[in-house]
């Protein structure tokens, strides 16, 4: 893989549940160390991007090629291994597990950048650095935490896969005010680290805080691509496709 190319590519991906087609072409990349927001109304398709991009759909059509590997046909714990992680909207903690053995359950080895240089490590210490709140509770069982906790602690479980990208799903949604502001310090932290993400996401002020660029989707399709700054810029775009 080439430093020029994505870490992730996606060329006309198209989706469906069933008979219902849900996605239509999509194009677009993500490069390494880049935050890119996927956005988009209720029902744009957002999820279904991503669920996508990592192989969870049973019906799928396109190129995805991750880290110079095409996956377009692979199942997800294959994308997972290559390093792609996904964090659900419906987060999925174990329930019955605590905090650490969740943690554990994502554990990877560590991973090392195409030129050789090492890609970002985490270990349960280094993430409750990131989420001081889980480092708390770390024999608290998943069920007994908050849903901000539960979110944050499905990022953590994630980032135990040592991923080279993560996919984010809807970060901000339905948490508390300062859950959201710690998801946004996170992925900050993140870029500084050398993490790339794509996030899909509705919400304008998280998306501009953390992003630099953003695709808009509308019914399964970009109608719009451009840098972060031009899109909060651009009145005419956010009223069409992301206003409710």
């Amino acid at each position: 893989m080439s430093t020029h190319e994505p870490l992730l590519q996606a060329k006309a991906l198209c989706a469906w549940y069933g008979a219902a087609q849900i996605l239509y072409d999509v194009d677009l990349d993500v490069r390494r160390g880049e935050v890119v927001a996927l956005m988009g109304r209720n029902g744009a398709g957002k999820s279904t991007t991503l669920k996508a991009l990592i192989g969870m759909l049973a019906k799928r059509r396109g190129a995805v090629r991750f880290l110079g590997h095409d996956i377009s046909k692979s199942e997800p714990h294959h994308a997972a291994r290559l390093g792609l992680g996904f964090v659900p909207e419906d987060r999925r903690v174990f329930t019955d597990l605590t905090v650490m053995e969740n943690l554990e359950v994502g554990k990877q080895p560590a991973r090392q950048w195409a030129d050789g240089t090492e890609a970002p490590l985490w270990t349960p210490e280094r993430l409750f650095k990131l989420f001081p709140n889980l480092g708390e509770m770390p024999n608290r069982p998943g069920g007994r935490m908050s849903g901000g906790e539960q979110q944050m602690l499905t990022v953590a479980r994630t980032l135990m896969g040592n991923p080279y990208l993560v996919l984010l799903d809807e970060p901000s949604e339905g948490v508390a005010p300062v859950i959201v502001e710690q998801m946004a310090n996170m992925i900050l932290e993140l870029k500084a680290q050398g993490v790339s993400i794509l996030l899909s996401e509705q919400n304008m002020h998280f998306a501009e805080l953390v992003s630099d660029r953003a695709y808009v989707l509308e019914k399964g399709q970009i109608r719009y691509h451009a840098t972060m700054a031009d899109l909060a810029a651009n009145e005419e775009v956010r009223r069409a496709y992301l206003s409710v």
